[in-house]
């Protein structure tokens, strides 16, 4: 399908693909984000009033240009780049058509809602796809399509914990503060819209081969599975129910982390050949031919022992000291950073890893780039996350035809929201504010079209 054009040209890989997102919180716009940066085209549709729940989970929260706060959360930023924002209510019956007449539209249709909630409205695969049989249909759910457990809600900690993730995390039995504990990051979230992503792309691959759409069925449950497979495997081909081992891995030594005079270290000998400059590096060539440590599986079953003597030599100097000496011989090792130096490390300074946009409050919102570096076709940061409703009226006079009094109507009614109303509403509330002593809510910068996002720019209606 051809598309209008975005707020800059694209070139991406996915360049004339329009996405309807009607995901919220991480996996699903998380999948959606990712299909953005690579050029697709993203109408995310909302709640009006609320929008995407992750809006409100802060602080912190984007400030504006006068440095007040938004009511922009940092987490909703982090997953929304490369969209436009449409506020329709999806419980009333022109909202539903809305969203219908855009479905016919897109070529790409993710949603999170709980199994079977979509149908209610009208807007499930088997209604959706009679209107557009080469609709990709992706649903992200808890537990998936089918199953004793399908109709059951869900958020990323419980499956950390029903997926096996929290056993295997945190301090071995036995130690002080021994006992499962959560990754720091919403992993299963991450994974599940990531393989969601790579399930788009197969089924657009597919489709351009033979002009059929299909349904997609990806849950954080089967994802927190797969993502798991290693632990498992050594479960299905062991016997042995995998254990905590706090910063060790289960399968490879030495890999973990080692105190050295100023700090700690990890250490990732991964290979026999690493191992043995490692040992060449440390001054103890001995170790190579030692019967203890003379390959993996040795060095595995005397694991402390290994352990205690690297310790020894690792506190002799600084943990600096020591990656100078162990990367010039190709031995992994580094510091853990926390994400002030993680962020200034020079890598990161060095591929970009901080992406600024300009955001319709006025400010900039700052974001993380995207790992993927093609060589012909680069990842774009067009547009940063919009205000809730920010594109509602142009999306829908460009991409349906609707002209002002049919889009003031809708608006005038409740069946959409747009951000030029929430504007008007919050300059009520200001005034009133203003009028008492009070502070003035942040204000929608005038020099960014709330219509597109860009300055001075609209977009063609799309055919």
């Amino acid at each position: 399908m051809p598309r209008g054009e975005s707020e800059k040209k694209v070139s991406g890989p996915l360049n004339g693909i329009r996405v309807l997102d009607l995901s919220r919180a991480l996996a699903g716009p998380w999948c959606v984000q990712n299909l953005a940066d690579l050029g697709a085209e993203v109408i995310k549709i909302e709640r009006p009033g609320t929008g995407d729940e992750s809006r409100q989970w802060g602080p912190p929260w984007l400030t504006d240009k006068d440095g007040k706060p938004t009511r922009e959360s940092a987490y909703f930023l982090s997953a929304n780049r490369n969209k436009r924002s449409v506020a329709i209510d999806i419980g009333r019956a022109e909202g539903q058509e809305l969203i219908c007449r855009l479905a016919e539209k897109s070529d790409v249709l993710v949603e999170n809602y709980k199994v079977g909630n979509l149908a209610r409205f009208g807007l499930d695969w088997a209604a959706l796809s009679k209107r557009n049989p080469s609709l990709i249909y992706c649903s992200i759910t808890g537990f998936g399509q089918d199953g004793p457990y399908a109709g059951r809600p869900g958020y990323d900690y419980l499956f950390q914990g029903l997926g096996g993730v929290m056993s295997v995390t945190g301090v071995p039995d036995g130690l002080d503060g021994a006992g499962p504990h959560r990754v720091g990051l919403p992993v299963v979230d991450m994974f599940t819209g990531m393989y969601a992503a790579v399930a788009v792309l197969g089924a657009l691959h597919h489709r351009s081969a033979t002009g059929e759409g299909q349904h997609i069925d990806v849950s954080l449950f089967d994802s927190v599975m797969a993502l798991g497979a290693g632990q498992i495997s050594n479960y299905f081909v062991g016997g042995q129910v995998p254990a905590r081992v706090g910063n060790s891995s289960p399968n490879i030594a030495p890999y973990q982390v080692f105190p050295c005079a100023d700090g700690e270290m990890i250490l990732a000998c991964a290979n026999q050949q690493q191992f043995e400059s490692l040992c060449r590096a440390i001054g103890r060539p001995q170790w190579i031919s030692d019967e203890r440590f003379r390959n993996n599986a040795s060095r595995l079953a005397h694991r402390s022992e290994l352990g205690d003597l690297l310790t020894d030599v690792f506190l002799e100097r600084g943990q600096m000291d020591w990656e100078e000496i162990l990367s010039a011989v190709g031995v992994p090792c580094g510091p853990i950073n926390d994400y002030a130096r993680a962020v200034a490390h020079p890598q990161a300074l060095h591929r970009g890893t901080r992406v600024d946009l300009p955001h319709a409050s006025g400010s900039s919102a700052p974001g993380v780039a995207s790992p993927i570096r093609y060589s012909s076709t680069p990842v774009e940061y067009r547009s940063a996350p919009p205000m809730l409703g920010q594109h509602t009226r142009s999306v829908l006079a460009e991409s349906l035809g609707l002209v002002e009094s049919e889009i003031s109507e809708l608006e005038s009614q409740a069946v959409i929201e747009s951000a030029q109303a929430v504007a008007f509403a919050e300059e009520a509330v200001a005034c009133v504010d203003r009028a008492q002593g009070g502070s003035p809510l942040p204000q929608i910068d005038p020099s960014i079209d709330i219509a597109s996002n860009a300055p001075g720019r609209t977009r063609p209606r799309r055919s």
